[in-house]
């Protein structure tokens, strides 16, 4: 059996997982709310008290969302540090894995159904090409898939706190606010929950957010038209968020694919269908016929981090199930 997690800013999902011959095959999934805990750990003791029952695990892998070093990771938006050794210590074994969420992601790119994904362009997808995976929710994240021996082999990535690259005039504006409040104004600061809430400020001419304002109330009022600035907030998003997601295309050289994930796309996917979002990818001088040859792809299963952690776990089995490794 396998253990698979997607350790996030938001939430975090613990799964059991049977292997398959491509695709692990769940269990159970449930889902945790991260900041009502004070530790991996602790979800970890939940979610064995939850299954109620005896289990024996002989992989396990978990997406987490921060830089993974040595097995060892300390989370970028909340005070966590996780280690592989708290899992394989709580379910006793040894084939266990932490990875970026965005490396673990990735991993889920080549078991995604058709209906799992929404086609932003179809592009010629080319089979021995790379790939890439970017993704706005709680932060940015971004990975590479390089193809290696004939399979796509995740690549992690701390793209999401690169810095923050202008376009255009309006946007050098918000460059001139972000640098004000931040010092330093990373992609991450326009591209993610709290990157709307800025844009958001930034077009109500940058005064302080009324209280409770949340970023699904900025996109619901900016899709349904009734806040003029709300509207010119999400315009923004997604044109920034179309043109980070070609120059990531670009950087890994994705003609097999530009995978679009996290838990924002699918909530706006009315605004990232209307021609903008690609408007923004396409729009790179010398390289534009490049990437409109990219296949670009809205992930829309919202477990696809901890499917694409699970891949990986089965992956580390090393046994060959139904004829495949």
């Amino acid at each position: 059996m396998i253990l698979a997690g997607d350790v996030g800013g938001t939430k975090t999902l613990l799964g059991l997982f049977d292997a398959g011959e491509r695709r692990p095959r769940a269990r159970t999934i449930r889902s945790y709310p991260t900041n009502a805990y004070a530790s991996f750990t602790e979800i970890l003791d939940a979610f064995a008290r939850d299954e109620g029952r005896p289990f024996a695990v002989h992989a396990a892998a978990a997406g987490v969302a921060g830089p993974v070093v040595g097995n060892r990771a300390r989370l970028t938006n909340i005070p966590w540090d996780i280690s592989a050794e708290e899992i394989a210590g709580r379910f006793g074994i040894t084939r266990v894995r932490l990875l970026n969420d965005l490396e673990a992601m990735a991993n889920s790119a080549d078991v995604l159904t058709g209906a799992e994904v929404a086609v932003l362009q179809e592009g010629v997808m080319r089979e021995d090409g790379n790939a890439a995976v970017i993704a706005a929710g709680t932060g940015l994240g971004e990975a590479y898939l390089h193809r290696v021996n004939g399979r796509l082999r995740p690549v992690p990535s701390e793209g999401g706190h690169a810095d923050f690259a202008p376009r255009t005039d309006r946007d050098i504006e918000l460059l001139t606010m972000l640098r004000g409040e931040y010092g330093r104004a990373e992609v991450e600061h326009v591209l993610s929950g709290p990157g709307l809430l800025n844009l958001h400020r930034f077009t109500h001419l940058g005064r302080t957010a009324e209280p409770g304002v949340t970023p699904a109330m900025v996109s619901q009022a900016a899709m349904a038209g009734t806040c003029p600035a709300c509207v010119e907030a999400l315009s923004m998003f997604v044109t920034l968020y179309g043109a980070e997601a070609g120059n990531l295309a670009l950087r890994g050289v994705a003609t097999s694919g530009l995978y679009v994930g996290g838990g924002i796309a699918g909530k706006i996917l009315p605004a990232l269908t209307d021609g903008r979002f690609m408007e923004a990818f396409r729009d790179k001088g010398v390289m534009s016929e490049l990437v409109a040859k990219v296949p670009v792809k809205v992930i829309l299963n919202e477990e696809a981090g901890i499917l694409g952690a699970a891949v990986h776990a089965q992956e580390m089995l090393g046994e060959v199930v139904g004829g495949r490794w």
